[in-house]
């Protein structure tokens, strides 16, 4: 793929031109130099440059998702030489919430590798938008969580739904809301925790006509009073004040045991869906195929009917 065009995605991902440059292992005079450059032959201006970093323009934007597209199309290219060199069974390479990792993909998993011993398996934890990250960049082959509102169709993501989920709120035993039912505005008025914080880099992944409600809402960094990466953390911050946990309902008799409790909600309950991202292009490969009927039956064993 081009020098610069590499180069460009660095700093769009980034954010600001040093950072990229440290990650690139180039100075950053000559980072700024190439896209300087880079400019000059597009005729256009790319980023918009201030004290706190660069962002793209709209020629940028389009210039990002089309130099993703060829990144993922290069890494595919020398992954299938690759495969064909090896001639070896290929291993799995799947993102996923920690939910659904609990509820059946770790017991998949161990049955895949118990049936090739040989093969390699790399699981990759984190909330849904870091998974999108790696799938776009080709780190893994697919991964698993919600459905995501407002999804850029540029991105060239497919979803296959699996199952019908709803949003619950937990609580530590003994919280003035363990015990009733209370509406979401009454739920809201407690202080909540997240277990998917935000990541301003992530806002390009929606479609620019929803992008302001969106960065509004999801990207509302001030509406959680804790938010961390780590389920782990979030429970533990939950179990010792009156903060309330947002988390897929499925989750309940785990939490139960880790000594949370489900509020009873007196409004309907917000559902969702949840099922499998991948990459439009890969969708008819064999390979990918067979892993989604894996994922299927073993998702359909544990996890509420899809509606």
């Amino acid at each position: 793929m081009d020098k610069l065009l590499s180069q460009f995605l660095a700093v769009a991902e980034a954010g600001t031109i040093s950072g990229a440059a440290t990650a690139l292992f180039i100075t950053q005079p000559t980072l700024t130099f190439n896209m300087r450059k880079l400019e000059d032959s597009m005729g256009v201006p790319l980023l918009t440059r201030s004290s706190r970093g660069v962002r793209l323009t709209a020629y940028g934007e389009t210039l990002y998702e089309s130099a993703r597209l060829m990144q993922r199309l290069h890494h595919n290219m020398l992954n299938a030489i690759a495969d064909q060199r090896q001639r070896s069974e290929r291993g799995l390479s799947i993102g996923s919430g920690y939910s659904w990792w609990t509820m059946f993909l770790k017991d998949m998993v161990v049955d895949y590798q118990n049936q090739f011993p040989n093969a390699p398996v790399q699981v990759s934890l984190g909330n849904q938008l870091r998974c999108m990250d790696q799938l776009i960049s080709g780190d893994i082959s697919l991964f698993l969580a919600h459905e995501i509102e407002g999804l850029s169709p540029g991105i060239g993501a497919e979803f296959v739904p699996l199952s019908t989920v709803y949003h619950g709120y937990f609580v530590r035993s003994g919280h003035p809301l363990a015990q009733g039912a209370f509406s979401v505005a009454e739920i809201d008025s407690y202080p909540q925790v997240s277990s998917s914080p935000p990541e301003s880099r992530h806002q390009r992944y929606f479609d620019t006509s929803r992008r302001r409600t969106r960065v509004e809402t999801v990207f509302d960094h001030t509406s959680f009073a804790f938010s961390s990466n780590s389920l782990a953390a979030c429970i533990d911050y939950t179990c010792v004040t009156d903060a309330v946990l947002r988390h897929t309902h499925i989750m309940r008799d785990d939490f139960a045991r880790r000594g949370l409790v489900e509020v009873e909600q007196a409004d309907p309950k917000r559902v969702s869906r949840m099922g499998i991202y991948l990459l439009s292009e890969t969708r008819d490969e064999e390979r990918i195929g067979k892993l989604i009927e894996r994922i299927s039956e073993a998702a359909r064993a544990v996890l509420p009917a899809l509606v």
